[in-house]
């Protein structure tokens, strides 16, 4: 481990893969749960979705800045794998793109208009761009997962694992509505959390599953004594927050209210679980088992400039989004567009 840090050759790489990785994990979370009120909207009754989208107006296109740092740092810190990874992409990031633009156009004109035909219009394409987006991204990370190859088998395993992510935002999103509504909504919240559970154990386990089985290489560092029995506790763990999960759901919502909070900070800590393991499998490979952090690194002198940028850049994004959401906590309100 110490041998990580003995030249800046070495020592940057695995700065930036922490940076970049972190950036990944946040926007998942922070998107993930927008992404998934998204979904959920044709779900709801009219007068239900202008406060779904209350939930999160004022955090969702923040939520996004995560993704454009973490795209911005694997381009400049790791451009070959960055051209690697994107050429084999292109098609699913294009659709995830125009996902999003979807989603933002909507989430402005839908306030515009003066009637409820067009706002139900509007509510719609809201739902498409982020359906689009979540069925992207989980088709990249199945694809991600077998190492970027496209056979029949592996789009297959791409395609669950689009639906599988999806249902894990549908999940995340229907406990940030448990935690951010009230009354009739948050019971059908509930109702959505328990669904999208499933997703959740699913997704987990093909991802478990599939990863040791794509590369000797992974399956060795799970598998091999004395490995295993250092990673145990984290398996155990996941299985444990499901239950801990679907024991809270039960339970919720209470009579003042008080724990509406706690299937959201247990998803949050299951998908940074879930997140550690798959860093932990593919390390030090960027491009899973062909191109390694430190074979994909720009060059030291290129690394070091970049770093001071980022470390300008990166508390001013951590700053503003702890505003947000410290301005903005508690319940929601009525939406406004003024």
């Amino acid at each position: 481990m110490l041998g990580f840090f003995d030249t800046p050759e070495t020592t940057l790489p695995v700065i930036f893969a922490l940076l970049m990785g972190a950036s990944i994990l946040v926007y998942v979370i922070l998107d993930g749960f927008d992404l998934g009120v998204g979904v959920l909207i044709p779900f709801a009754e009219d007068t239900e979705k202008d406060r779904m989208i209350a939930s999160i107006g004022p955090f969702w296109d923040a939520n996004e800045t995560w993704l454009v740092l973490a795209i911005g740092l694997l381009l400049v810190a790791f451009p070959a794998a960055h051209g690697m990874i994107l050429t084999t992409l292109y098609l699913p990031v294009a659709v995830m793109l125009f996902g999003l633009i979807l989603r933002g156009v909507a989430f402005e004109f839908r306030g515009k208009t003066a009637t409820m035909r067009g706002k139900r219009q509007w509510n719609g394409s809201f739902f498409i761009g982020s359906l689009m987006a979540s069925l992207s991204q989980g088709y990249m990370l199945g694809l991600y997962v077998m190492g970027l190859e496209t056979t029949t088998m592996t789009i297959a395993f791409a395609m669950l694992t689009a639906l599988c992510l999806t249902g894990a935002y549908a999940f995340i999103g229907a406990t940030w509505l448990l935690m951010k509504t009230e009354d009739v909504l948050q019971l059908k919240s509930v109702r959505w959390a328990k669904l999208g559970l499933v997703g959740i154990i699913l997704g987990f386990a093909g991802i478990s599953a599939a990863t040791p089985l794509v590369s000797d290489r992974i399956f060795d560092k799970w598998f091999s004594l004395p490995e295993f029995a250092f990673l145990l506790p984290l398996p155990l763990l996941s299985m444990g927050l499901i239950v801990a999960l679907w024991v809270s759901l039960r339970h919720l919502p209470d009579a003042v209210d008080r724990w509406c909070w706690i299937p959201f900070a247990l998803t949050c800590v299951l998908f940074t679980l879930g997140f550690f393991g798959m860093a932990y499998s593919f390390y030090p490979y960027v491009v899973p088992d062909q191109m390694t952090i430190y074979e994909a690194a720009s060059a030291p002198e290129s690394l070091v400039i970049i770093l001071a940028g980022a470390c300008v850049v990166l508390p001013i994004i951590i700053a503003y989004s702890a505003l947000a959401f410290i301005i903005f906590r508690g319940k929601a309100t009525d939406l406004s567009y003024d």
